[in-house]
């Protein structure tokens, strides 16, 4: 199954598109598509399926349309895909694994070009990319204006692409190439300058100087005719660089004579630019040094031959014993990990180099090591050590004596020799590989100091160790070489089931196969042990299997086989830590959220942020636990589901202390990001303070934090919500109303939903009413005028009914917003006069100047500009100007547009400049839309125009 926006939207099977029927069913679709795996409102998708006044019955017509695509979803075998199309609240959401969009595909393509290190690369990711567009996006649908500026989006970004590709082209000195795929796309976007430019200098690197310059006046003809505008600084640059002889930056210049290469080695060529070539790979003497320049007192016209990977093999002597060998065997199934094989090879080829293999239980250490040094036996002519140090086993470490005794006795030395002391073994150990080229695979260490005493003494000794610890130790006392392994991939995953079950029975299930690989998160551990019960269950499907593992409650049971398995692999690891580890690792298991930063752990632990934090870099030096960035750890879902076996009678605790954190620092962070706002409310009786609250230093900050909690915020809400604690989970979503009021159309309404669930089960007016406030703003600004107005019209009343008069300010605020949208602006002005008066009573300078911010727009609206002028200006001295960005920003443009009508249009002008500006310097999108709107009304100046566009661009992006 393939859903397809890049072209006509459709959805693809094995046996041909769906019928999706009339286009405004399509344009459903391409609006759930386009927030895929994320709610989507009725308002939403009413505005994505018309253009104007939708019908009365609009609600009735998307339920069926709904109800068409479950149908024919259910009918494609969508689930066994990962597909869902669920209903939740007054929102739908069409969940599906990103890999079946093509548009999703599109952007991975486009990253992993742009992280290629050579154009070549480059080339052939952008071309992958460039095949998955059939057509303009989103055809076939009705395009409302949210689908317009969706499809205007996808469009730029594909002919960012082509220029991309043009200049990767170029790059590699296909100039003709490049001009060719320019000129096609030229002619089809012949107003676009960018695309104009590009081509300008293609034509010109590939000698084609008079076409280009032809190319420039044409177009700076068709500007001037069509939109009375001069050439642009791309255009201009490129005119200047052509007339100059130049080549630019992306490639050399037009060859001069015949048989010139094109892409000679002048500076900021390709060729120069290249990284050096690795050792053995046929690039120039000198490339492969490890110093990057040749040997001392060498003439720099002949350098020093490079080091090879390893040293040459000393010469064999006839009669010598054949080389000692205790490798285990190689690894079956093996699949994938070329990468940190290849890692593996590079790091064992410096002097004495010490190679260190980390990563957590059953994440494949011991089967990289052995299949790296099967891989390479010539390269170790005296032989290949092995020693399992059973640093996390039940069995315990094997002593060192005897791991010293084995390999002795392995090197030759007779029974009677071998010391009876560790460090005399030790010592005799190095004394022997001191002129031999060895492998010691160390497998399973728990510390560094067991590896120190058992590393071998020769300069051509390699030493692979494998460890569920970092061995931090180690790589600062004897420079080892970390590898750090993770989890594998889906489709290696899926090759290594197919390594155990046979690829016909991978292949009749390709989807249940992925889905397994994903359950099992990719860990060859579990993967295996997947594996060994299909193996032994023939008649089991694995669609079958994968509906049992989707269940979180039986999942580690699953994946355990005898004494195999995770659970069996991570209670060996766990074993071996400290109990503070061990205590913060079995309260991280209840966390409902994805990520944790110090402080949210003390939370869960009980602890302080100083302790929580030792406790996180213990686990993530036993690899439980990753830093995602820093400060900031996720849990793999399988140690998540142990951890929570962990300590289950927690439970409850653990997740009241995590509801407290995030209320005490969403505080922090909405008091830091509106300083002067009111509190939200007051906190609950049984609130228990965490020992630590984090700082933040600015508005930014607290915003950013706001912003990148966002999810784990929503989670833990819900969970409050399901466990009863109702009078946490409305506060934790109030308490993100600078984000809200920041991104009002990011799809905010299902999480206020909850909020108003939770309020009205703790019968809690004063939270029924600001939930209300907010929500029915939230509607208004998303275009749900009438289920806003009929929000509003109690959140007043329940106000005034908990005594909260500056909650019946902004509700009356909000309330009034409506109403004039509605076309009664008599009794929108009303009401905003009367929330003047309830600000000015409580002495609230903060919502008075919200209020008058509302009263001034809609004085503009009622045409009374020296009103509107007039309130404006008051609130504007209630707010210091470094705070109140959003506000300041709205409250110019009202100024701006006020003198605008009463005629001083210089002024206006410039105000509205000045507000644009303010929003810009703040991300607030928003209101740079509104201010820059107004302003293109008077003005036709390109840059309010340029300006406009990006901020559109930017709010589309964020949408």
């Amino acid at each position: 199954m393939e859903f397809r926006l890049l072209g006509t939207v459709s959805v693809e099977t094995l046996t041909g598109p769906l019928p999706l029927g009339p286009a405004k069913r399509r344009s459903l679709l391409a609006a759930l598509l386009l927030s895929a795996n994320t709610p989507v409102s009725l308002g939403r998708l009413t505005e994505c399926l018309w253009d104007d006044e939708p019908p009365s019955q609009a609600r009735g017509v998307i339920q069926g349309h709904v109800s068409r695509l479950r149908a024919l979803l259910a009918g494609a075998d969508a689930e066994a895909y990962g597909v869902e199309l669920a209903t939740l609240g007054d929102a739908y959401v069409l969940r599906a694994p990103e890999t079946l969009l093509d548009s999703q595909r599109f952007e991975e393509l486009l990253m992993l070009a742009r992280e290629q290190r050579g154009p070549a690369d480059a080339v052939l990711m952008l071309k992958e990319a460039l095949s998955l567009w059939q057509g303009p996006a989103l055809s076939g649908a009705f395009a409302g204006p949210p689908l317009r500026v969706a499809a205007h989006s996808l469009e730029e970004s594909r002919l960012a692409t082509v220029e991309q590709l043009a200049r990767a082209y170029g790059a590699l000195g296909e100039h003709h190439r490049a001009a060719a795929l320019l000129t096609a796309e030229t002619a089809a976007h012949p107003l676009r300058e960018s695309l104009a430019a590009e081509l300008m200098l293609a034509l010109f690197r590939a000698g084609r100087q008079s076409e280009a310059l032809d190319r420039f006046h044409r177009t700076r003809r068709l500007l001037a005719d069509e939109l009375g505008i001069d050439p642009g600084h791309e255009l201009a640059d490129a005119y200047a660089l052509i007339l100059r002889g130049a080549p630019g930056p992306t490639g050399a210049a037009p060859p001069k004579s015949a048989g010139a290469s094109p892409a000679a080695t002048s500076p900021g060529s390709e060729a120069s630019a290249s990284p050096a070539a690795p050792p053995g790979s046929g690039a120039s003497p000198g490339a492969g040094s490890p110093s990057g320049a040749a040997g001392g007192g060498t003439d720099a016209a002949a350098p020093a031959p490079p080091r090879p990977p390893f040293p040459a093999a000393p010469p064999s002597h006839a009669g010598e014993p054949h080389p000692v060998d205790l490798l285990p065997r190689a690894p079956r199934g093996f699949h994938g990990r070329a990468a940190e094989l290849a890692a593996l090879s590079r790091s064992a080829a410096g002097e004495a180099p010490v190679c260190l293999v980390t990563g957590p239980a059953g994440v494949g250490k011991t089967a990289l090591a052995l299949q790296w040094a099967h891989r390479n036996p010539a390269l170790f002519p005296d032989g290949r050590l092995f020693a399992d140090l059973r640093g996390f086993s039940a069995a315990g470490e094997p002593a060192l004596n005897d791991v010293l005794r084995e390999f002795l006795l392995a090197l030759g030395v007779s029974p009677r020799r071998v010391p009876e002391s560790v460090p005399a073994a030790a010592a005799l150990f190095r004394s022997l590989t001191a002129r031999r080229r060895l492998l010691v695979v160390l497998d399973n260490a728990r510390d560094s100091a067991t590896v120190r005493t058992l590393l071998p003494g020769g300069a051509d000794c390699v030493t692979l160790v494998t460890s569920r610890h970092r061995l931090e130790g180690l790589i600062a006392s004897d420079a080892a070489r970390p590898v750090p392994l993770d989890t594998l991939e889906t489709d290696d995953g899926t090759a290594l089931l197919a390594g155990v079950l046979g690829e016909e029975r991978v292949l009749a299930e390709p989807v249940a196969a992925r889905r397994l690989s994903e359950l099992c998160g990719g860990l060859p551990l579990a993967l295996r042990v997947t594996a060994a019960r299909l193996a032994g269950r023939p008649r089991w499907t694995l669609a079958a299997l994968a509906g049992e593992l989707a269940d979180e409650r039986g999942r580690l049971a699953y994946l355990d086989v005898d004494d195999t398995g995770v659970a069996a692999a991570l209670r060996l690891t766990v074993q071996h830590l400290p109990p503070g580890a061990v205590h913060q690792l079995a309260r991280l298991g209840h966390h409902p959220g994805g990520h944790y930063d110090p402080y949210a752990a003390a939370a869960l632990a009980g602890t302080d942020p100083v302790t929580a934090r030792e406790a996180l870099e213990q686990l993530a030096a036993a690899h439980l636990v990753t830093e995602t960035a820093p400060g900031r750890w996720v849990l793999h879902d399988l140690v998540r589901l142990y951890a929570r076996s962990l300590d289950p009678a927690s439970a409850r605790e653990a997740l009241i202390g995590v509801l407290d954190h995030c209320i005490a620092t969403a505080l922090a962070a909405a008091d830091t990001a509106e300083p002067g706002g009111e509190p939200c409310f007051v906190l609950p009786e049984d609130f228990r303070r965490p020992s630590a609250v984090q700082d933040f230093a600015d508005r930014a900050e607290a915003m950013r934090w706001l912003a990148t909690e966002r999810e784990d915020l929503a989670l833990t809400a819900l969970a409050a919500r399901k466990a009863g604690l109702d009078d946490r989970a409305w506060r934790i979503i109030l308490l993100q109303w600078p984000q809200m009021v920041w991104r009002v159309r990011d799809s905010w309404s299902p999480l206020l939903e909850l909020a108003l669930e939770s309020a009205r089960a703790e019968k809690d007016a004063y939270a029924e009413s600001r939930v209300l406030t907010l929500l029915g703003w939230v509607l208004t600004e998303e275009g749900r005028t009438a289920e806003a107005a009929a929000l509003l019209e109690r959140s007043p009343v329940l106000a005034r009914e908990a005594g909260d008069p500056l909650g019946e300010a902004t509700a009356l605020v909000n309330l009034a917003v409506v109403q004039a949208e509605l076309g009664d602006l008599p009794t929108a002005l009303e009401n905003c006069a009367r929330a003047v008066e309830l600000t000015r009573g409580e002495g609230d300078r903060h919502t008075e100047m919200l209020t008058l911010q509302h009263l001034a727009r809609m004085h503009l609206t009622a045409h009374r500009p020296q009103e509107a002028l007039d309130c404006a200006r008051t609130a504007l001295d209630l707010g210091p100007e470094h705070e109140e960005a959003a506000r300041r920003s709205l409250l110019l443009a009202v100024c701006g547009e006020a003198r605008l009508a009463l005629g001083d249009e210089e002024d206006g002008i410039r105000l509205l400049d000045r507000a644009a500006q303010e929003a810009e310097r703040n991300g607030y999108d928003e209101g740079a839309v509104r201010a820059l709107g107004a302003l293109l009304r008077v003005s036709a100046r390109t840059e309010f125009r340029r300006r406009y566009d990006e901020a559109l661009r930017r709010l589309a992006e964020e949408s």
